[in-house]
């Protein structure tokens, strides 16, 4: 009996934890979503099976943008809306529409689930006022949203009515900025290709909604120091992680752009101007965000496999963006460095980091490596029987990881079994495998010390 107490204790620890609330509020509103559009005034087709709608409310909870379906075609414009408002809840985290809808009703949050906000979106202590940087997100979003979508209107609204114009800059600047990918058009914006106005609009939301919200806020509070704004920050310089994320993206996006630039893009590039710009949006949409501005599918296999690791890498920590984040990246390769050089601390830019923080670095980078190593084997299993290359199927399951979305174009041909392994997939992505796991495994409360010893490595 006292195992059982022990047990059902343990139990109990692991349901009131905020990662069973963040994990519970995610699969909650991807199931409701899901039976949303299953309802015959969301598709237009009888083609579509729950498995597909399930697909679909996933990668949109998840900022995905992978597809089953085609979302022009598929769905109606009631679909396309429940579409965007999943697109919003998961890229703003289910949590903080719960913390909106308390807020409207005038009730307030238990301190644990506004430490599962804070802690979805900056990854530290709760030790600052909450409700201030929440009502500061909240605006940023809205604003750099709107700025989008306008920016977006004026570009679209010349080629097609406004009312289509309208909806479109809407949705397109929602899906750039929680770095979605989904787009309302079957060739997704390569139909817009030719307007660089509109690939840099979406360049910039991208780039906005991937450094995270921590970074966005300092931003934000340098702006207003320098309009005089009193009661601001008065930090001399950005914060370290701040800084890391600026220099890691803007190598990843530099890096990426050129790399294509090297391997190639299609055919239908044929001057350099067009291949830079191209290169360019390929290398911003696939670090998360999802959009092709060119045909993934014909792209040289030099050129998919260099999308695979800008996917895996991702965008920022506390941002829309999957992926094991630029921050993991930049600590890893700070690792890499001290080892070959001898150095016992770990330094980033100007600072010693936590040795803490190295092991849980290590930790999230063997999960994932881990997961994507069982993905991409369990998909070459289920999919044996189809026409689907390595490449496409290991670019696939990467692209759900990352909750990127960009496709070869075998995701409209998977299996049940194969559809299903990509939700549970982005739904492990968007969350973080770290998170996942320690879920699923909480801490031990004993402590046991082992004698010391060495194996031969390498």
């Amino acid at each position: 009996m006292k195992r059982f107490g022990h047990h059902e204790s343990t139990v109990g620890k692991i349901l009131r934890t905020p990662q069973t609330a963040l994990l519970a509020g995610f699969a909650g509103a991807i199931l409701v979503g899901a039976l949303v559009l299953r309802h015959p005034i969301c598709h237009r087709s009888e083609t579509v099976s729950f498995v597909d709608a399930l697909f679909t409310a996933t990668s949109a909870v998840c900022v995905t943008g992978l597809t089953v379906v085609d979302t022009e075609t598929a769905w109606t414009r009631v679909g396309q809306l429940v579409i965007l408002v999943l697109i919003q809840m998961g890229g703003l985290g289910v949590m903080t529409f719960a913390m909106l809808a308390y807020q409207v009703i005038g009730r307030r949050l238990s301190l644990q689930s506004q430490a599962v906000l804070h802690d979805s979106f900056f990854q530290k202590d709760a030790a600052q006022e909450f409700q201030n940087t929440f009502r500061m997100i909240l605006i940023l979003v809205v604003a750099i949203e709107a700025i989008g979508a306008l920016l977006l209107f004026l570009f679209m609204a010349p080629r097609m009515g406004l009312d289509q114009a309208l909806f479109s800059a809407v949705f397109h600047a929602v899906s750039a900025f929680c770095n979605a990918g989904f787009s309302i058009y079957s060739d997704n914006v390569m139909a817009l290709k030719d307007n660089t106005g509109i690939l840099f609009v979406l360049m910039a939301l991208v780039v906005s909604g991937g450094l995270g919200y921590v970074v966005l806020i300092e931003i934000w509070q340098r702006i207003r120091r320098a309009k005089g704004v009193p009661s601001t920050p008065k930090e001399a310089k950005f914060s370290l992680h701040a800084r890391v994320v600026f220099r890691t993206s803007a190598i990843l996006i530099v890096g990426g752009a050129v790399a294509l630039m090297l391997f190639g893009l299609t055919s239908s590039e044929r001057s350099w101007a067009d291949t830079s710009i191209h290169a360019l949006f390929q290398s911003v949409s696939s670090r998360t965000a999802g959009f092709n501005s060119c045909d993934i599918g014909k792209l040289p296999f030099a050129s998919l496999f260099a999308l695979v690791l800008l996917m895996f890498i991702g965008g920022s920590p506390g941002s829309c963006a999957g992926g094991i984040k630029t921050t993991t990246t930049a600590i890893l390769l700070a690792r890499v460095r001290a080892g070959l050089r001898g150095e016992r601390d770990i330094r980033l830019l100007d600072r010693s980091l936590n040795p803490q923080l190295v092991s849980r670095n290590d930790l999230l980078i063997a999960l994932a490596i881990f997961w994507n190593t069982a993905g991409i084997l369990f998909l070459l299993t289920s999919e044996s029987g189809g026409t689907a290359q390595a490449i496409e199927l290991i670019f696939e399951h990467v692209s759900a990881f990352g909750t990127v979305g960009l496709s070869t174009g075998v995701t409209f041909n998977l299996t049940v079994a194969g559809k299903l392994w990509l939700i549970a997939t982005m739904y492990v992505g968007r969350l973080g495998p770290l998170t996942v796991a320690l879920w699923m495994v909480p801490k031990s409360g004993i402590q046991v010390h082992y004698p010391k010893s060495t194996v031969m490595i390498g």
